[in-house]
């Protein structure tokens, strides 16, 4: 179990899609500690595999408060089953360092998954709270997706990369919601 390195935007692993775990094995346990002591290293929410170059359908996410008891949970093979509402908040990432953006997401997740032991749970999150969104965004990063795909205004978005000196919106890769925008209408 260690600290292992985060890839930056750019890397072309980032964007490839990840493999169905076909078993929680001791490597797949391991795993999930690395990503665990990576994210909690780095002060992140959430980590997904893909970020530690590791091409596998696993992310963990953490959402408690500086003054709470961690609460890591643990995602291998995610399905979101059920999603609803819509919301724009910021987001940052691990793999972009200090740069944050506007992005739209659905307000209300349901995510069924298997647990580090290989149990499978379903969790709701609701009203775009932070774990709602990190689902999303960690979800993401196992289908080569990334939050600035998701980014309100590509220009500014672009700027704040830029100015990240991290490469630009990739403008094919931009991801298009028409059911967030009709609920963001509302």
């Amino acid at each position: 179990m260690a600290v292992k390195k985060v890839l930056q935007y750019g890397e072309k692993t980032l964007r490839e899609p990840s493999k169905e775990v076909h078993k929680v094995s001791k490597k797949v346990q391991e795993l999930v500690h690395d990503l665990l002591e990576t994210m909690y290293a780095k002060n992140g929410v959430g980590l997904a595999a893909p970020q530690i170059g590791v091409n596998l359908r696993v992310f963990v996410i953490d959402v408690s408060k500086n003054d709470e008891p961690l609460n890591p949970i643990v995602f291998i093979n995610p399905k979101i089953i059920k999603k609803s509402g819509a919301v724009v908040a910021q987001e940052g990432c691990i793999s972009f360092p200090e740069a944050y953006t506007d992005v739209k997401r659905y307000a209300n997740v349901m995510v069924k998954a298997l647990d580090r032991h290989g149990k499978p749970f379903v969790l709701e999150a609701k009203d775009g709270e932070l774990l709602a969104r990190a689902i999303q965004h960690e979800n993401d990063h196992l289908d080569g997706i990334l939050f600035i795909d998701h980014c309100v205004n590509r220009f500014e978005t672009d700027e704040i990369l830029s100015k990240h000196k991290l490469p630009p919106i990739e403008p094919e890769k931009l991801v298009s919601e028409p059911e967030i925008d009709e609920e963001l209408k509302k």
